[in-house]
């Protein structure tokens, strides 16, 4: 039977100024450790330090723009478009206006599955 997933969980962010993440399907809101599926909004300016994960992580950008530093340079993420981030690949995320975007996440986010820069704090 169907589901009604009503209302997220909010999790904590890494980064500053604060983020909101809103969490409908995952590890924190239903124990699911195949997928998860979060809101983020974010004011203009936030920055989050770099990561490796471990898991394919899909953005989609509903209104502002996410800009994803790589290895190779960076991409920015419009309205309307998205990007795909493989595992083991390093980004950092950074939002140079307001932003709302979704993340999709396989398996689904977890902190241990995301190995920070040890040289920027995070919470």
């Amino acid at each position: 039977m169907p589901e009604l997933l009503a209302m997220p969980t909010i999790v904590p962010a890494a980064g500053e100024p604060p983020k909101e993440i809103a969490e409908f399907v995952g590890n924190a809101s239903t124990g699911d450790d195949a997928v998860s599926v979060a809101r983020m909004r974010t004011e203009g300016g936030w920055v989050e330090p770099g990561q490796v994960a471990q898991f394919d992580e899909v953005t989609y950008v509903i209104s502002g723009g996410v800009h994803v530093e790589h290895g190779e340079g960076f991409v920015q993420v419009s309205a309307g478009e998205s990007v795909l981030v493989r595992a083991g690949e390093w980004v950092r995320y950074s939002t140079p206006e307001a932003a709302e975007y979704i993340a999709v996440c396989v398996p689904a986010f977890a902190p241990p599955r995301v190995e920070r820069d040890a040289d920027e704090t995070s919470s």
